[in-house]
């Protein structure tokens, strides 16, 4: 196993006093964190508080059988996975199929061997281990899905699932939301000149950049080539231009320098804010955009900001 024997937490559920000084002296030199239940309402209370790796349960509690407590144990929140051993009396193939079926992992009859049940419970433990690589993986893979890999600002996608959401709050409660398109000026001659790795160079620094001035309520993100997205929540288009201009001194006092050369970096921004004739983040989005385009008509390295038909 690649983590410790004491990284994984183990909740013991039994009513047993025998019982549990047994489990608890079979686990002594394991060095396992251990919790244990009287009961199976309360081992059901220590599940959700503890959130163990491993469970053992008796088949046989007053109040909520090991079976049952099974099938709560599984049909709750599915954000970690428990491993689940039944211990039993009952020793009839059927029985021990119903165990099973409610989401036990393994079972073990009573009276058992200490040595066997700790050989079982390591066994267990490889399975959580590898539910953890699984779903460090999966993290792993959802973050990359959903960001920019040169700048690590979100991507497109991300910036859509989570600004939609938002762009509906806006609209229900009634609050400001405003997007802000940017393009770095002149950004083709800049690559042809210093060459790509200076292009890549001068897109991080201007992510940095949009990261400093967006606060975390905020969502701030490259939706392509040297075009970025800002999406502004509760801040209305006084605010927006703030921000803009506060991005606009940063990057004027950026200095780049490749090789012998030094390069002058300007961005273009266009801004438009929710109103009653903004029907979803796309049109609102397409506003920005088209205000932006009126930036660089206008000369570059300017804010234009899109008219606003009818307020909210």
């Amino acid at each position: 196993m690649d983590a410790p024997i004491n990284e994984f937490k183990l909740l013991i559920a039994d009513d047993s006093r025998v019982y549990r000084k047994l489990l608890e002296n079979t686990f002594s030199l394991q060095q396992y964190s251990t919790v244990f239940a009287k009961t199976g309402s309360e081992a059901i209370d220590l599940f959700a508080e503890h959130k163990p790796d491993l469970v053992i349960t008796d088949w046989m509690m007053p109040d909520v059988t090991g079976v049952e407590l099974c099938k709560r144990l599984r049909e709750g929140p599915k954000d970690f996975y428990s491993y689940i051993i039944i211990l039993t009396g009952v020793s009839d193939k059927r029985e021990i199929s119903v165990g099973l079926s409610a989401g036990a992992d393994d079972y073990l009859t009573k009276p058992f061997e200490p040595d066997e049940l700790r050989a079982r419970i390591v066994v267990g433990c490889r399975v959580i281990q590898f539910h953890r690589q699984l779903e460090a993986k999966s993290r792993l893979l959802e973050n990359l899905a959903l960001t920019d890999t040169l700048t690590g600002l979100a991507n497109r996608r991300a910036i859509e699932n989570w600004a939609n959401t938002e762009f509906a709050s806006a609209v229900r409660h009634k609050f400001s939301l405003c997007a802000i398109m940017s393009d770095l000026d002149h950004f083709k001659n800049l690559n042809d000149t210093f060459g790509h790795a200076a292009g890549d160079t001068v897109l991080q620094s201007f992510a940095e950049i949009l990261k400093k001035n967006c606060r975390t309520s905020n969502l701030c993100g490259r939706v392509g080539g040297e075009e970025f997205l800002m999406v502004l929540t509760h801040s209305e288009v006084e605010g927006a231009t703030v921000a803009v201009e506060h991005i606009q001194q940063d990057l004027a006092q950026q200095r780049f320098s490749f090789g012998t050369r030094n390069a002058v970096v300007t961005a273009s921004f266009g801004i438009a804010c929710i109103d009653r004739e903004t029907h979803n983040l796309a049109n609102l989005v397409l506003r920005a955009d088209q205000a932006l385009y009126s930036s660089k008509r206008s000369g570059r390295n300017r804010i234009s900001v899109a008219p606003a038909a009818f307020p909210l």
